[in-house]
């Protein structure tokens, strides 16, 4: 051909991934071809319409050419020649072959497989009257009919030659309805449903314009779908589904705005005043041209990636394969899985509607061949397993896809552009090169008409296609191998299948024998025994789709998947999952304990242990008080008979040093923690609490930065708060300062002014190995020291409420900070008697009172406290024994 100036370079470096290796180039009529000088590596082949932008950049510092390829399949590599030259005559070369003037210049007019493939019915696999037949037409009901008022394509060329409308509306009715319809194509039958007999209908919007047109025909028409159910004289069809509400739907899958805008173009969305059968929904799927943008942000970020790979490797003395360059934020920027997820929601709102409400849907968009397929053809994959199947999924594209007129020549950009071939001005200056080149790039994109068309419509249907097969892997049988092989062969233009926009173009011709006679069917491909072995998933499990079946998970095989439950599709991009979606993390399980709602006293699980002094409120769990980790005390460690009578909070209380530093940052704490630890270098500021706030009992706090409940909102439940964030709170406080008045410390007493709780003055610690003494009426403080009080200076730093702390004072020493002199005393702490006041013995036990609980009730903290003994051990509620 006079197009291929050289058809042989040899001594090319070809680089890809960041590997480098040397070969030589052949061009042929239709592919690039790199053959490795190794003969082991498989050689590549590039289709020529697979291609989608050249660049030649001028001259490097070693002398060398490089010339860089993209293709539609998200690949790139770069060959780099030694000659300016060679790299000329190769970019002249593939720009000529690449740039397609007619759809016959294209690969698939000349392909001859060789050897014949062994299956050759794809061009008449797909019957219209045995696909409608096997859903019931003519068989289960008699609502609808087979029309052939469109047999030459002359009542709409871009329907197909067969239409399936209701048994009730004549051909005439048809013609005058068709007015009403965007390009004449009006509201036919795309799915009956096995179960119920609803249907799936499709059709273009409505011509209602400014003046608010109406169509009297095409409202005879939709009342007729909506009341295909019920048989020609009027009488409910085989079956009544129960629990069943009728809501027939009308589907726009366009956004709100643009379904309003078009009403200026003369178009717009149906008046639901003249649709009393019927509710409308927005599904909200954007435009092509909202699509295209999109893609190419994706692709620019995986350029940018390779890019910046290559940098890395030239830089380098040894080439690196597995760095992930990725920018995986700039990915999700794009907004790909939220177009969709969105497609999605609307294919899952229409399989819901059709089978839970046995109801009837008309999907239209703007003229019903873009995003009305998306939603038509997955809408069926969720509810027919039939087309789960390898013939059933060819069928579906036949039908939804090829026959009803999808644009493929247009959205697909089959015949490319000189705008994709860029190169640099080699005279100019390097600066002012790079500017011209990135002009161009960005100018690519104002050429022809049949450009500004593009858009991978089809390619977000096997996306989301993937999306359903990943979340159910063992009801497909077809694997992700075949749908990437179906992405190859859209772009290939290998076969004549995805060539032409409409089923007219690929069947009628004007002159000669019409394409689908010249070509060979891409289903023939897929349904050769090579091909179909390895496409087929080794997990199907075509029993889970049997609707007798009552084992397991039933759903009648009707599928219902996650539309936010989406990823991007990694093996399609050339990538690993982890690369571009990331590494899921594994959760370990942690012991967490539950939050219970108390309504009762019975229910708290505080009060089945022995009491609190009801006559001492507790106060209130500090919400606001951070508390990096809850240290276990060295004294009564988790697991020890203390904790024997809390059950699971040991191992809760354990797991808080480790949990809580990872909480977010805008935790509903204070910004200013205590120290944890003996600390002799940092201040351990005292937490500021007023005797006089209730004890206010409130519901679980929740996190701000995703749903996770505060570890002081399960704390607040019970009263093990009170005992964990006070015995925290004090643990740096100190008790050696001499001059601390008892006025100005009495928030840090030491044990033994605790013995107003019910100890005589010569009571003992009692021993932990002694379990039956929380039933008994008269026992000591388990919390008072062995001797009285004693001037002896304890260890600054040592927890005054630890039991090697016994002899300790009141007393704390300055750290840096004072004590306010009117600091309020801590109403779980009573105020030491005098001295000369003679205490109960150890036989005298206080009345315990009637009043509820202060966890579960606001109880005003009591400024006088009895100085009685009292028969509670446990005056925190923990269960201490």
């Amino acid at each position: 051909m006079d197009a291929i100036r050289v058809s042989k370079v040899e001594g090319v470096a070809y680089t890809r991934s960041g590997t480098t290796t040397l070969g030589t180039v052949h061009l042929t009529a239709h592919h690039l071809i790199f053959r490795y000088n190794d003969s082991t590596v498989e050689e590549s082949w590039v289709p020529y319409p697979l291609i989608s932008l050249v660049t030649r950049l001028p001259q490097t510092l070693k002398g060398q050419s490089p010339l860089t390829v993209y293709t539609r399949t998200f690949d790139n590599f770069t060959l780099t020649f030694s000659k300016e030259a060679e790299a000329v005559d190769v970019f002249e070369s593939v720009k000529e072959l690449t740039v397609a003037t007619s759809v016959t210049q294209l690969y698939a007019f000349f392909y001859t497989p060789n050897p014949p493939l062994p299956a050759s019915e794809g061009w008449s696999m797909y019957s219209p009257k045995e696909e409608f037949g096997r859903m019931g037409i003519g068989s289960r009901t008699n609502a609808w009919r087979f029309s052939n008022v469109n047999h030459d394509y002359s009542f709409c060329s871009t329907y197909p030659a067969q239409l399936v409308v209701p048994a009730r509306i004549s051909d005439t009715t048809l013609q005058y309805a068709s007015r009403y319809r965007s390009k004449c194509r009006i509201p036919v039958l795309s799915y009956l449903h096995w179960a119920n007999l609803g249907s799936i209908t499709r059709s273009s919007q409505p011509m209602v314009g400014l003046a608010q047109n109406r169509s009297v025909q095409d409202e005879k028409l939709i009342e007729a779908i909506f009341q295909s159910h019920h048989s020609l004289d009027g009488n409910a069809s085989s079956g009544t589904v129960y629990g069943a509400t009728s809501t027939n739907l009308i589907i726009d899958a366009r956004p709100t705005t643009n379904a309003v805008a078009n009403t200026a173009k003369g178009a717009g969305t149906e008046n639901m005043d003249h649709y009393k059968e019927a509710k409308k929904a927005y599904v909200a799927i954007d435009n092509i041209h909202v699509m295209r943008e999109c893609l190419g942000k994706v692709t620019e970020a995986l350029r940018e990636a390779d890019a910046l790979l290559a940098s890395i490797n030239n830089d380098l003395p040894n080439q690196i394969t597995n760095l992930a360059t990725l920018d995986r934020q700039a990915l999700r920027r794009t907004g790909w899985l939220r177009h969709i997820c969105t497609i999605l929601e609307g294919a899952v709102l229409i399989a819901k509607n059709v089978h839970v409400n046995s109801s009837h849907v008309l999907i239209h968009c703007s003229d019903g061949w873009d995003r009305t397929s998306q939603l038509s053809a997955l809408s069926q994959l969720c509810l027919d397993p039939y087309y789960r199947t390898i013939r059933g999924f060819e069928i579906l594209i036949e039908k939804d896809w090829l026959s009803f007129g999808h644009k493929f020549l247009d959205r697909c950009g089959h015949l490319s552009s000189e705008k994709f071939f860029v190169s640099s001005n080699d005279n100019a200056a390097g600066a002012d090169a790079a500017q011209a080149f990135i002009a161009s790039v960005q100018n690519r994109f104002g050429g022809p008409h049949h450009l500004k068309e593009t858009s991978p419509v089809f390619h977000q249907f096997l996306d989301a296609v993937r999306q359903i097969q990943r979340q159910f892997p063992e009801r497909f049988e077809f694997n992700e191998r075949f749908l990437r092989q179906l992405y190859y062969h859209l772009y290939s233009c290998q076969f004549g299948t995805f060539l032409f926009n409409c089923e007219r173009d690929r069947r009628a011709s004007e002159s000669g024998s019409p394409p689908c006679d010249r070509t060979i069917s891409a289903w023939d491909f897929f349904n050769s025994p090579a091909e179909m072995e390895k496409n087929l998933n080794p997990t199907y499990d075509p029993s889970l789709d049997d609707p007798s079946r009552r084992t397991g998970a039933v759903d009648m095989g009707v599928l219902l998947p996650n539309p936010k439950n989406v990823r991007f599709w990694g093996e399609l991009f050339g990538r690993t999952d982890e690369e571009v979606n990331g590494r899921i993390q594994s959760r370990t399980q942690e012991v967490v304990a539950p939050v219970v709602v108390v309504e009762t006293v019975e229910e708290d699980v505080v009060v089945t242990k022995p009491a609190t002094p009801l006559s001492v409120p507790l106060p209130p769990s500090p919400p606001k008080s951070p508390s990096p980790a809850l240290p276990t005390s060295a004294a009564n460690p988790p697991g020890s008979a203390s904790w024997a009578g809390t059950p699971g909070l040991a191992g809760f209380v354990q797991d808080l040093s480790s949990s809580l530093p990872a909480m977010p940052k805008n935790l509903p704490f204070k910004a200013d923690g205590f120290m944890t630890g003996p600390n002799p270098a940092a201040p351990k500021p005292s937490p500021s609490r007023s005797p006089t706030s209730p004890v206010n009992r409130r519901p679980p706090e929740y996190l701000t930065g995703g749903g996770v409940k505060s570890m002081w909102g399960k704390l607040s439940s019970n009263a093990s708060a009170a005992f964990s964030v006070v015995q925290d709170a004090y643990t740096g406080a100190t008790t050696g300062n001499p001059d601390a008045s008892p006025e100005r410390t009495a928030e840090l007493r030491s044990r033994e002014t605790l013995s107003s709780w019910g100890e005589t003055a010569s009571s003992t610690v009692p021993s932990r190995r002694d379990s039956q003494r929380q039933s008994s009426l008269a026992t000591s403080n388990p919390w008072s020291s062995q001797e009285a009080r004693s001037p002896v200076q304890s260890d600054p730093y040592a927890n005054p409420w630890g039991a090697s702390n016994a002899k300790s004072t009141g007393t704390m020493p300055s750290r840096g900070f004072s004590l306010a002199a009117n600091l309020p005393a801590d109403p779980t702490i009573a105020h030491p008697l005098p001295k000369s006041t003679t205490r109960p013995s150890s036989g005298q036990v206080r009345k315990p009172t009637t009043q509820p609980n202060p966890l579960i009730t606001q109880v005003a903290p009591t400024a006088d406290i009895d100085d009685t003994a009292s028969t509670n051990l446990d005056p925190l509620g923990v269960g201490l024994s």
